[in-house]
């Protein structure tokens, strides 16, 4: 397993570099048919779109069947109900605390400072209205399962997904056979998403080579900055405050887990797809870390979707970097404003790359900065989204294991080991 996704990566950070040559080549070629329809907008936008799409065919079943296994695997219903109200809880407080600290770099690093928006060609982008809280609360329960997966809506999905789960659990012995289709159908979409990770490479070529053939070096310098913003954000999350988690609640070693939970940062970093890298957290949080796989079965697919803490810092940067960019001072209010936006935007995040780019118009709208700021974020979105979804999928197991502790059934000896 180790070897294959060591080769996996090596080959999609080649795909990167070679990507980003091609893109810088292509961005000094003079304008016309050659560098616009046949590369930019015709190969670049076809492999890179190709690859995405083949992700988010699986993201709809993937989600779905994973909780329901999930679900129905802890049996114990009044178990499930505490083992997900810790495990939501868990998710919104780091993720808050992922936003804040986001903010905080933003005000001291100024990312945005020095970029001249009259020379950057930008992106027109249409968001739906501000949703109010209390909406978005009960349009969590579906009032039509089918139509919240024709569409997507990854909220009411998982609802549908617990309550299903449940639904087999509480039935026992009358629900074998669909138990066991559940199991066969949960094989069958991971051999798929390893179907289409073979194509990573080319995928991550046609990205980058797009977004370096459009944007170019003429912004590079606050670009990088912003960058580096949230990669210092990153790090900052994932050493203080998963490892003082760690640390603080199961007494483990943050460098020995991070050693172990290597292969599946590696993964999630290479496809920047929470989702794509579920499989792989699952094998490890078992046999790696020591958690029962009926904790695991249900915290991991559930952090996929909703614990986005990764792109909740990268939302927060890139609220400062827009108000930067535009003149806007940020006041205390919008802060707050900010923190609570991002931290239900990054719920509300589809575990694919590029979907937090997507939320982030939600938290721009919230405060009332240009909604054309996205455009410059896009462009470069690739190159921070595989970083954050790193992040995304280590506190996922960062909150199993302490969920494992806390009830009991984590064990020491094959964690420490």
């Amino acid at each position: 397993m180790s070897k294959r996704d060591m080769s996996l990566t090596s080959k999609v950070l080649v795909g990167l570099i070679v990507g980003l040559i091609t893109g810088i080549i292509v961005f000094n070629l003079p304008k016309g048919v050659l560098k616009d329809d046949i590369l930019i907008n015709g190969l670049f936008q076809l492999l890179g779109q190709v690859f995405l799409r083949g992700i988010m065919m699986l993201v709809v079943p993937l989600v779905f069947i994973s909780l329901v296994n999930g679900a129905a695997s802890i049996g114990d219903v009044k178990k499930l109900g505490r083992i997900g109200v810790k495990t939501v809880g868990f998710y919104l407080t780091t993720t808050a605390v992922a936003v804040v600290i986001a903010l905080l770099l933003g005000f001291f690093v100024k990312p945005g400072i020095g970029l001249d928006m009259s020379a950057i060609e930008v992106v027109e982008t249409t968001v739906n209205p501000k949703t109010p809280l209390v909406q978005i609360l009960y349009e969590m329960v579906p009032s039509n399962p089918i139509a919240a997966m024709a569409g997507g809506n990854m909220l009411q999905i998982i609802v549908f997904a617990i309550f299903t789960g449940i639904g087999l659990s509480l039935l026992g012995d009358k629900a074998e056979f669909l138990l066991n289709l559940f199991s066969a159908l949960n094989d069958l979409i991971m051999k798929l998403v390893s179907m289409v990770m073979i194509f990573a490479p080319i995928g991550v070529f046609g990205l980058i080579a797009k977004t370096f053939a459009t944007v170019g070096y003429a912004a590079m310098i606050p670009l990088m900055k912003y960058i580096l913003t949230v990669y210092v954000g990153l790090f900052i999350h994932l050493i203080l405050v998963y490892g003082g988690l760690l640390k603080g609640f199961t007494g483990l070693s943050p460098a020995r887990f991070y050693k172990k939970f290597l292969p599946a940062m590696s993964v999630a970093f290479s496809t920047a797809s929470s989702n794509a890298t579920v499989p792989v957290s699952l094998e490890l949080c078992e046999k790696e870390l020591g958690i029962p796989k009926s904790i695991a079965s249900f915290t991991i697919p559930l952090g996929a979707t909703i614990n986005m803490d990764g792109t909740a810092i990268m939302q927060g940067v890139a609220t400062f970097f827009v108000a930067q960019v535009y003149g806007v001072d940020m006041t205390m209010g919008m802060l707050l404003t900010v923190i609570l936006t991002a931290t239900l935007a990054s719920i509300g995040t589809a575990g694919v790359p590029g979907a937090g780019a997507i939320m982030l118009s939600m938290v721009l709208q919230s405060v009332g900065l240009p909604l054309e700021g996205i455009g410059l974020i896009m462009g470069i979105d690739r190159l921070v989204d595989m970083g954050r979804t790193a992040v995304n999928i280590t506190g996922d197991a960062v909150c199993t294991t302490v969920i494992a502790k806390q009830e009991g059934e984590l064990n020491m000896e094959l964690a420490e080991s």
